[in-house]
């Protein structure tokens, strides 16, 4: 008997049949999720965090069980879908919004533009279409701290996630100082306190449009990172070499890297990877101090486990 898995919830379909086979399923071991099941959850609390041209833009939230924001100022994580800068959805990080958000933060997935092709070809020549996405970035966090109270987090414990295109975009969204909205509040800047990157996308090509090109922007003192790479994922962890070489060179900052050895690109979004990339960014920011306690996950009984990458891990 297969039963549908929920993370945190369910559907009321569910219900009677798990019932029915309730004293079962007690006497039964916890078994792991399966291998290269896509993981899901059920949505957020949606808010619009502003408006163009008629047209909102929203963010889900995930608040902690019984957080009261009158009574308590927690940190929030910001994520940001991957997708190629012209497709995803903020449902991708469902998964990991409910998992921080049981385990004391707020956490929060962002909508945010995507770039078609002719949106693309109005730009300048020499101008990446990767740039229209970030201003809306840019404009989220400034709207999770605006509401800060509302929400109850502390605007100076904000981590910022993203996967893929996503990661490129909450990198830049949160150190390069152009591509602003001129219609975001004043005085909410995007800085963040920490980052934790799902295969970011890098690339080498960037250089061609400053703004958007990461390491440019990566300066002594940045907010510490994880960051998570398949080592199959041939092509994107190489655009991310260079900026992982330089990161650990400056001072006043760290990041690390870990490798889910005989992955492809976008392997988290899968399991055993889903909980493994998750136990290892909440133990990295339980050493920041952003969370107590250990992990509520557990590793898989099929033995895979992410590996730090060291200095000489090839590109």
């Amino acid at each position: 008997m297969r039963l549908k898995q929920h993370w945190l919830g369910g559907d009321d379909s569910d219900t009677s049949t798990v019932m029915k086979y309730l004293p079962l399923l007690l006497a039964l071991p916890v078994i792991s999720v399966a291998r290269e099941e896509r993981v899901s959850a059920p949505p957020g609390k949606v808010y619009t965090y502003k408006e163009v041209d008629g047209a909102k833009r929203e963010l889900e939230v995930y608040f902690p069980e019984g957080h009261n924001p009158s009574a308590a100022s927690v940190p929030a994580i910001v994520f940001f879908h991957g997708g190629g800068w012209g497709g995803g959805s903020r449902e991708a990080f469902s998964y990991q919004c409910h998992y921080f958000a049981s385990r004391g933060l707020v956490a929060v997935t962002v909508t945010y533009t995507l770039t078609s092709k002719a949106e693309a070809a109005k730009l300048d020549k020499g101008l990446s279409r990767k740039r229209i996405c970030v201003p809306d970035a840019k404009s989220a966090i400034r709207w999770v701290k605006q509401q800060a109270k509302e929400l109850g987090v502390d605007r100076g414990r904000l981590i910022a996630a993203g996967g893929s295109a996503g990661g490129h975009i909450s990198l830049i969204a949160t150190s390069s100082p152009g591509l602003n909205d001129p219609n975001d509040p004043e005085g909410f800047d995007t800085s963040v306190a920490a980052r934790v990157l799902f295969n970011p996308a890098l690339s080498a090509s960037d250089a061609a449009d400053p703004e958007i090109d990461f390491i440019q922007h990566l300066k002594p003192g940045a907010p510490p990172a994880i960051v998570f790479f398949g080592s199959e994922d041939k092509s994107w962890l190489k655009g991310w070499w260079p900026t992982y070489q330089k990161w650990k060179a400056l001072d006043g900052t760290s990041v690390e890297l870990e490798i889910a050895e005989g992955e492809k690109h976008a392997f988290f979004n899968f399991q055993p990877w889903a909980d493994l990339t998750l136990i290892s960014a909440d133990l990295f920011l339980n050493k920041l101090g952003f969370l107590e306690g250990e992990p509520t996950l557990s590793f898989p009984e099929s033995g895979e486990r992410l590996v730090p990458a060291n200095g000489g891990f090839p590109p």
